[in-house]
């Protein structure tokens, strides 16, 4: 069954349905909720979060648009977006402004050996995300995002309502600028 199929099971009160799409996107909204920090918080908090965001997204999903997927993925990372701006403040503007990337040659998912290998993660992270802010345009900045989280080049432009070819032209030109700084850098 596809996941289109699915959300409209859902929205008639299919429980087994709604198990289903949980158990298709729980690995994604744990992939998402894991690259933010919460202060005073756990992961399974933006987890929570990010679930609520899946609800939203099956509540409020009209077929023939956008893909399920693309729409879904949308609502959880907006979802925690919103809970980590709410909980951080004033004190972390800066950081409110930036989404999430992948590093760089790391492992995903694998928690640090001491609080300060963590805090060197946390500190290397965002040194990477304001240097990309400034070197790259605001759609390549969200194209690149997107990308290392796992969208497909359809789902990207679904999501920015853009054409596919304007999505490549995007994260062709990142690709150049990002090459660009490592070289500088090296």
């Amino acid at each position: 069954m596809t996941d289109e199929e699915l959300a409209a099971l859902c929205r008639a009160g299919d429980k087994q349905a709604w198990e289903e799409l949980y158990k298709r996107y729980k690995p994604r909204v744990l992939s998402i909720a894991r690259r933010f920090f919460l202060s005073g918080g756990e992961t399974e908090d933006l987890v929570q979060e990010g679930m609520c965001g899946l609800y939203s997204a099956v509540s409020g999903y009209t077929q023939g648009g956008t893909p399920f997927s693309a729409y879904a993925y949308s609502c959880i990372r907006n979802r925690i977006l919103d809970a980590v701006k709410k909980n951080s403040g004033a004190k972390h503007s800066a950081l409110n402004n930036f989404l999430p990337i992948v590093e760089v040659g790391e492992q995903l998912f694998l928690s640090p050996d001491t609080p300060e290998d963590e805090l060197i993660k946390r500190e290397d992270r965002k040194e990477l995300l304001h240097k990309m802010s400034k070197i790259l345009s605001s759609l390549e900045f969200k194209t690149v995002v997107m990308y290392t989280d796992g969208m497909t080049m359809s789902e990207i432009s679904s999501a920015l309502d853009k054409s596919v070819k304007s999505i490549d032209n995007a994260l062709t030109r990142a690709k150049h600028k990002l090459l660009k700084l490592i070289s500088a850098e090296n």
